[in-house]
């Protein structure tokens, strides 16, 4: 028995047209025949009914090659061939092959490829040859410093490019008793009129346009990097700014040196020496609230032990928030190592944000437009002032233990 022969869609919509014809033509006959009889003849209704049962078959089965024309479609989108298959499966290619393909060095075989062929396999990690790359979401940043300095200091805002005080610099106080009549001693206040400049921080990178218009996660990612980069310099500008030129002038470089009130026997630890340096502070009538080290330095504290080999300052079950002689401690890397703060923070100094930091994009910065480029910048302007340099102690010199 022969194998059984597989209509094309052609067979079959030529079938259902003509099986439409002589339904139809059927149908006109019989209804004729009914308007002079009455009813339809006895002898056309069964082949009537086979005809329409054979167009139903007919239907069906062009809707099923439909159906898998359509899915064969789907997966050849979905799996398109690679640079290779393109290749090798190619009529240039093969005409090229039948005429003797690569018969010496000088002849050659060109093939032109579009573009998403010769892109679609970016990484050489890949198990299964052609299989694209797994992309993961999100983006893995480089780490961030904690930037802590600004929360310490007492918040505030200007619209000025400047911003002035008046900082009481000398009191004489001559008060005394007297007698009736006598001449009142004279007491006398030195005062000093302080500015602090409004200084801007400010950075730029080039970026493709396209990649911003495509990638929104990815602009939000540059985003949230070049205000990072604003603040990293902020925090070292606010602690160490020098005040030379275009540069603030920073709470640690206008804060008063250590000197021990008294010396203890027995020489000093890093423990011994911050408790002398809130003394200081506190002989000079402005109590600390806070204390700035080096990651470094505060570690080496809190593992200092007593002579049974338990932590003094510590817990390594303990969440408790990091304290030294009733203070908060800040850790910053802005600090150096050996070296440490302390000071009334909020009674001493004060941030004055004249420009909240922002991050602006532009397409006409020089050829950018012509380049497809963009310029994307980060800028924020502010001042410090330093009201009370004595409410804060420096040491540039902490003990080794």
């Amino acid at each position: 028995m022969g194998a059984p022969h597989e209509f094309t869609m052609e067979d079959v919509k030529a079938a259902l047209k003509s099986i439409g014809d002589q339904v139809k033509e059927a149908g006109e006959k019989s209804l004729a025949e009914a308007k002079k009889h009455g009813d339809m003849y006895a002898a056309d209704k069964p082949k009537v009914d086979e005809m329409l049962v054979t167009q139903g078959q007919l239907q069906a089965r062009l809707l099923e090659a439909e159906q898998k024309l359509a899915r064969r479609g789907r997966e050849e989108e979905q799996a398109p061939q690679t640079a290779g298959a393109m290749l090798t499966q190619s009529a240039e290619y093969k005409a090229w092959m039948e005429a003797g393909g690569m018969k010496s060095t000088q002849s050659g075989f060109v093939c032109p490829m579009p573009r998403a062929a010769l892109t679609r396999i970016t990484s050489t990690n890949t198990t299964t040859v052609g299989s694209p790359a797994d992309l993961q979401p999100g983006i893995v940043a480089l780490p961030q410093r904690r930037l802590t300095v600004r929360d310490l200091l007492t918040p505030g805002s200007t619209t000025s490019n400047a911003i002035q005080y008046v900082r009481e610099t000398g009191f004489t106080n001559n008060a005394a008793t007297v007698s009736e009549g006598d001449l009142k001693p004279e007491s006398s206040i030195v005062y000093d009129l302080q500015q602090s400049m409004v200084v801007t921080i400010a950075h730029w990178i080039k970026a493709p346009k396209q990649v911003l218009d495509d990638v929104a996660m990815l602009q939000s990612m540059i985003d949230q990097r070049l205000r990072y980069g604003l603040g990293y310099v902020e925090e070292t500008q606010l602690l160490k700014g020098s005040g030379v030129g275009n540069n603030l002038n920073g709470v640690y470089t206008q804060a008063t040196a250590y000197a021990a009130p008294f010396a203890l026997p027995g020489g000093f630890s890093k423990i011994d020496v911050i408790r002398l340096m809130l003394l200081q502070a506190e002989l000079a009538e402005y109590p600390s609230t806070g204390i700035v080290l080096h990651p470094s330095d505060w570690t080496a504290i809190e593992l200092t032990k007593d002579s049974t080999g338990g932590y003094i300052f510590a817990n390594p079950q303990s969440l408790a928030m990091p304290q030294l002689w009733g203070r908060p401690v800040v850790a910053t890397q802005a600090m150096t190592v050996d070296t440490a703060l302390v000071g009334a923070f909020r009674l001493g100094a004060q941030i004055f944000d004249r420009e909240d930091a922002n991050v602006v994009i532009s397409t006409e910065n020089s050829d950018d437009f012509v380049r497809n480029l963009v310029t994307i910048r980060a800028e924020e302007r502010l001042a410090l002032a330093v009201y009370r340099p004595a409410a804060f102690v420096k040491n540039t010199n902490l003990p080794a233990s």
